[in-house]
């Protein structure tokens, strides 16, 4: 009974919320890879692309709730999502359009891009916060849990309850839904094809009369879609703060480079080891170990490796270790 209780306790407060936050984490990373993969330089500005997307999310909610439109028990941020990606689609093309594109004729450097990347980066934080306002916005509304303690203590009759928010079940579902749909475009159609032979090979993939303007143009409302999807599901989870997405900027480049800047695969991967390392290294186990063992070996402290201020520190000190010892990641991307 006791191992049962130390389980759930285990599953509420690390993994359940690890798996959430590791598929918000997947999507980023992805984004941050395809740029890479595609358009040769790390873009800084990714998280506040996904701040922006986010933003546009929050406004439609607030509008359709404004005016009655919902999904009853389910967020109706849900059904906000395809005009908050038609906006960052919008936004992300003409970004391209008026900064990356003149550096890429003049066939900048990958550093002399990443530099203008975070200058977009400063921009859309500023332009977000003037919008929105730095605060935190809720915009989560519907069923707030798929299972509650109280209902799962009634159920099993365990003294630990385990409960399970209708955010996070929505987090597992659409970024599954998200990841196929990414691979069976990568893999399946044309344009897919055309994306990754340019990916492997620039000059082959232009003598075989790809249209590179093309490539970046879909590589940009990919990465639209993905990076609002992600802003989304972080916000319906945690809450929304401008600020927060440009600080998870961190953990979103380690779980990329963990698992191979420029490999898909890869970063979903790194996803899930950055968002499990972050939550198992920053929780306190002292409930968990005394439902494991025997009264007289009780903890008496928290048993917590490092304080949750610091969950960003635990993706630094990865990245690092990751970037010291193999540099093309654990699935060979290109190296960093």
């Amino acid at each position: 009974m006791d191992f049962l209780n130390a389980l759930v306790a285990l599953s509420n407060f690390v993994l359940v919320p690890a798996i959430a936050y590791g598929s918000q984490l997947a999507l980023g990373a992805l984004g941050v890879t395809l740029i890479y993969g595609i358009l040769r330089f790390s873009n800084f500005a990714h998280g506040d692309t996904m701040a922006f997307g986010a933003m546009i999310a929050v406004l439609v909610t607030w509008w359709m709730q404004s005016v009655g439109i919902g999904l009853g028990p389910l967020p109706t941020a849900l059904l906000a999502l395809p005009f908050a990606i038609l906006g960052c689609m919008i936004l992300v093309l003409i970004t391209d359009r008026l900064v990356y594109r003149f550096y890429r004729e003049q066939k900048a450097k990958p550093v002399i891009l990443v530099i203008v990347s975070m200058g977009v980066m400063f921009i859309m934080n500023g332009l977000v916060r003037f919008i929105i306002g730095p605060d935190d916005q809720r915009f989560a509304d519907g069923e707030r849990f798929l299972i509650s303690a109280r209902e799962f203590k009634q159920l099993t009759g365990l003294k630990e309850g385990l409960a399970i928010k209708t955010t996070q079940g929505i987090t597992v579902v659409v970024a599954v839904i998200a990841v196929a749909l990414l691979f069976w475009f990568l893999n399946k159609t044309r344009t897919g094809k055309s994306m990754r032979a340019y990916s492997d090979n620039e000059d082959l993939a232009l003598l075989s009369g790809i249209n590179p303007e093309r490539v970046v143009m879909y590589t940009w409302l990919i990465v639209a879609a993905l990076a609002t999807t992600a802003g989304v599901l972080y916000g319906l989870d945690k809450s929304f703060k401008p600020f927060v997405y440009f600080q998870l900027l961190l953990p979103i480049f380690a779980s990329a480079i963990v698992g191979g800047l420029g490999n898909p695969l890869g970063a979903i991967a790194g996803g899930f080891i950055i968002a499990f390392s972050e939550v198992t290294i920053t929780y306190a186990w002292k409930k968990v170990l005394t439902y494991l063992m025997p009264e007289s070996l009780e903890p008496s402290g928290l048993v917590q490796l490092l304080s949750t201020d610091y969950k960003f520190a635990v993706s630094f000190v990865i990245l690092l270790i990751v970037l010291l010892f193999k540099p093309t990641g654990l699935f060979k991307g290109k190296a960093v």
